[in-house]
């Protein structure tokens, strides 16, 4: 999140980029029209156009085959998961994933996601995604801009080694390693209660 794209990420602007991102019909061309504002690697923020924009990578890498497809491959039947899910798409048929949100699952797979990590990339003896990747991405780096609470599209509460995946609408995959915890929140709206802080009390108190 370091990249200096100019994005206005606001979910109340009708006219931002977010909202063209969630409601528009060409992720593609939306996406292809972003432009920096700065020198990438000096400061840290948040845009969830960052995201779109590796998606957009993984495609044309993957030389023909969806992100979808590709997921299910990699991730979905590996993980043994119980439930379809559905990832959204700027139009019907043949449209384009918005990889900046957006996969819709049942509580039980995402918390598999979770602990898939939490098992440093390994699924009952089979690894997954390489450890290398999973330490690299839920550790702390200050460097090039980055900042202490956010990693590789983790989000880092505290200082303890654990990390999270967090929607906007208050769901959360929680991962605490050194209490061997997993957490999953679903949720329309985060309410009143700060949902890392309790999190982290949970897992203080876990294995006690």
């Amino acid at each position: 999140m370091t990249s200096a794209l100019k994005f206005n990420e606001s979910y109340f602007n009708p006219f931002g980029h977010a909202a063209t991102f969630y409601y528009g019909r060409n992720l593609k061309r939306e996406t292809y029209k972003l432009k920096l504002k700065g020198t990438p690697g000096q400061k840290t923020e948040y845009v969830s156009g960052n995201t779109q924009l590796l998606g957009s990578v993984l495609e044309r890498a993957l030389k023909g085959k969806t992100i979808t497809q590709y997921f299910q491959e990699k991730l979905w039947t590996p993980l043994e998961m119980e439930y379809d899910a559905s990832w959204s798409i700027d139009k019907k048929n043949a449209g384009t994933e918005k990889t900046f949100c957006c996969i819709n699952a049942r509580a039980r797979d995402f918390a598999k996601i979770g602990r898939l990590y939490l098992n440093k990339g390994n699924w009952n003896g089979k690894q997954i995604v390489s450890q290398k990747w999973v330490e690299e991405s839920t550790k702390v780096d200050t460097t090039d801009g980055s900042v202490d609470e956010y990693q590789y599209q983790w989000w880092l509460p505290s200082t303890t080694g654990d990390y999270m995946a967090e929607g906007i609408l208050g769901q959360y995959i929680y991962v605490n390693p050194s209490n061997n915890l997993v957490i999953v929140r679903m949720g329309k709206n985060p309410g009143r209660i700060e949902w890392p802080n309790l999190f982290i009390l949970l897992a203080k108190y876990s294995n006690k």
